[in-house]
Formats: C-alpha cells, sequence, structure tokens
C-alpha cells in the first residue's frame, strides 16, 4: 500500500470486537493490541477521513452467552455487556490520545464522569471537527449486539461504509481454520449473506444493511496498514452490498 494513498470514501465507521482487544491474551485489554490498532488509526487520520468506532465487549463480559450459562435474564446480562463497551471504549481513547489524536467517547447509556450521552449531531459536529469518534453501550437497549448498533450508528452519521474488522482475510465459503480449501469470497450480496447465514456478523445487522444500502467490507486487521488499504479503496477482504453479485476472488 502507498503511505500516500487516496480515500474513496469521506467517512467511516469501524467495528472492532471485544475479542480482538484482547491480542494474544485469554482475557481483558492487551496493551500491545491496544498500541497497534492506535498506530493503524493514527494512519487512517492521516489521511484526512472522518473515523467512527463501535467496540464490543467480548473480551470482558458476553451477555448473550453469560444470561445462558447463569440465573441472569437476558437484559440483565445484556446490559452487563454494554458496561464492558463501556470500559474499552476508555481504554481505546486513552490508546487513541497517545498518539496525538483527538477523541470522544458517545454512550448510548448516559454516565457523565466517562462520557458524553449519544446525541446523533453531536456525534456528526464532531466528526466534522476531526475528531474520532468512540460509540459506547451498543443501542442502548437489550437484545441487540455491537455489530447491529454499529449498522445503526453507521447509517445515522452518514457514514459512506462500515468497516468490520476480523482476525480472517475475508468471508470465505467454509471455515478457513478446520478447511484448508476454503475459498475467498472478494463479493457477496446481502441477499446470500443473509440467506447462508453468514455468521461475521448478526443478520439484523446484515438486514438493516441490506436496506438501506449501506456497503460493508470484511477485513483483516491484523494485517499492518490494512484499514487504511481499505479505505483507499484496495483490493483487501470481501465486500458485501446490495447490488454485488456474489463471487469468489
Amino acid at each position: 500500500m502507498s503511505d500516500k494513498c487516496k480515500p474513496i470514501y469521506k467517512r467511516v465507521l469501524l467495528k472492532l470486537s471485544g475479542e480482538a482487544l484482547m491480542g494474544d491474551e485469554s482475557f481483558g485489554i492487551s496493551p500491545a493490541f491496544m498500541d497497534f490498532i492506535s498506530t493503524e488509526v493514527a494512519k487512517v487520520k492521516e489521511l484526512g477521513i472522518e473515523l467512527a468506532i463501535v467496540v464490543g465487549g467480548g473480551n470482558i463480559f458476553r451477555g448473550v452467552s453469560q444470561a445462558a450459562k447463569s440465573d441472569s435474564d437476558r437484559p440483565t446480562a445484556d446490559y452487563m455487556g454494554m458496561l464492558a463497551t463501556v470500559m474499552n471504549a476508555v481504554a481505546l481513547q486513552g490508546a487513541l490520545e497517545a498518539k496525538g489524536l483527538q477523541t470522544r467517547v458517545l454512550s448510548a447509556i448516559e454516565m457523565h464522569q466517562l462520557a458524553e450521552p449519544y446525541i446523533r449531531r453531536r456525534a456528526i459536529r464532531h466528526l466534522e471537527k476531526g475528531r474520532v469518534v468512540i460509540f459506547a453501550a451498543g443501542t442502548g437497549n437489550p437484545f441487540f449486539t455491537t455489530d447491529t448498533a454499529a449498522s445503526l450508528r453507521a447509517m445515522e452519521i452518514g457514514a459512506e461504509v462500515l468497516l468490520k474488522a476480523t482476525k480472517v482475510d475475508g468471508v470465505y465459503d467454509s471455515d478457513p481454520a478446520t478447511n484448508p480449501e476454503a475459498r475467498l469470497y472478494k463479493t457477496v450480496s446481502f441477499s446470500d449473506a443473509l440467506k447462508n447465514e453468514i455468521k461475521v456478523m448478526d443478520s439484523t445487522a446484515f438486514a438493516l444493511c441490506k436496506d438501506n444500502d449501506l456497503p460493508m467490507i470484511v477485513f483483516n486487521m491484523n494485517k499492518a496498514g490494512s484499514i487504511s488499504a481499505v479505505i483507499c479503496g484496495e483490493a483487501v477482504g470481501t465486500k458485501i452490498q446490495t447490488k454485488e453479485p456474489t463471487r469468489f476472488a
């Protein structure tokens, strides 16, 4: 990737899973990964784009699985998961600001000592001022994942694309971890993603993107420069789009 590539998007939303923040650790937040991702985000900001981030909480607490394993009801467990995303958002904010970036955390659950309340117009204004906006606490409602929150926030702020950062190169026709002959898709239609129950995001997130014609790119965030490459239109990852035919790389 060229260091001076020209971005094809002006406003982007990046979805980071909580599990990604663990890096090579088994739980919690990896300082090494936080340094890596903050460096990558700093490179992206040098391109002059407006960037928002939605972060998950699975490295600390995952509501749906915890509810299934304990006596907690689903709403209670989901709210606990939302609080985990706030912890991750504040940690990410610190890492980004250590790189000299201006940031704001906006939370769907109000907690004024840590974050601003989520207000759509305020979020857009922060983006226009060049700040990295980190959305925390999902949608603020139980039964919705942070993937769905990413789709919703992307549409609310007028993002041109939703970037789904993963640990693999994109969407495959089978699990590449167990099938060495798994084939990587270059493009996938949202209809096929829903029909084939592709698990890279939940079906509600796919449906929201499909209904509002918001393209999504799934890519490997562990490769240095990959976020910038996607934003500059390079052939990285898998693009999922309403009118895009499904085909292999």
